[in-house]
């Protein structure tokens, strides 16, 4: 089960970065930096928009460096077949003020990454493994979908409502890159039944009975939302 990145594909994704990062059609989510690199002080206590650079003395190359992408998650067991892998800056701190992170995806088949938003970064999503079909929603109910194959790139714009979905039978795995350190994601199922909005607004909204509506409760209110 076990998915290998090949060099191919490692170049795909690396040219992916560089047109997210640096396109002037593309521009970064965050702001610009200041200076030829931050990477973040994930010790220090100081409370920023985003993380204190580290002493410039103290940095090495392992602060760029990244190896979590070598290794196929294990999506056995999972709910929905689906496990992220993120390079955010919490996993690699060279990322700070950078306006660009990058995650791994591994789905097992019928695997799902069900819909969710990114208030805070466009995604672009690279299939290297498999077959996925995609989608979002835009703010007039309008859905583009389409299903992608090795080496297709889907493009999601930020705040859209979007999902992935392992339709070919077998391991699939893709990559997101964002243009943000820090792209958040809000998982429609935990914002809904899982934050504490009242049961009234929640009946009225959906038009649903309220027995129906604690099911639903108590069933995303117990789950843990992902930090993707």
């Amino acid at each position: 089960m076990a998915a290998m990145v090949h060099g191919a594909q490692i170049v795909a994704i690396i040219v992916t970065l560089f047109l997210t990062s640096f396109s002037g059609c593309t521009l970064a989510a965050d702001e610009d930096p200041l200076q030829d690199f931050c990477v973040a002080d994930l010790t220090s206590q100081i409370n920023v928009n985003g993380f204190v650079c580290k002493d410039p003395s103290a940095v090495k190359a392992d602060d760029f460096t990244f190896t979590g992408f070598r290794n196929a998650a294990n999506v056995t067991n999972t709910t929905n077949g689906f496990v992220p892998t993120p390079a955010f800056v919490q996993q690699l701190p060279g990322l700070n003020t950078l306006g660009l992170s990058i995650l791994r995806s591994d789905f097992a088949p019928d695997g799902l990454n069900g819909p969710h938003v990114h208030p805070r970064a466009s995604e672009l999503f690279l299939v290297v493994q498999g077959k996925i079909e995609v989608g979002f929603v835009t703010s007039n109910n309008t859905l583009f979908s389409q299903t992608l194959e090795q080496g297709d790139v889907f493009i999601i714009p930020r705040g859209l409502v979007h999902f992935q979905h392992n339709i070919g039978g077998t391991a699939a795995v893709a990559f997101a890159v964002f243009n943000s350190q820090n792209s958040g994601v809000e998982r429609l199922q935990n914002t809904l039944f899982g934050s504490g909005i009242p049961d009234a607004v929640l009946q009225k909204t959906f038009q649903l009975d309220v027995a129906i509506i604690d099911q639903l409760k108590k069933a995303f209110s117990t789950s843990t939302p992902s930090n993707y």
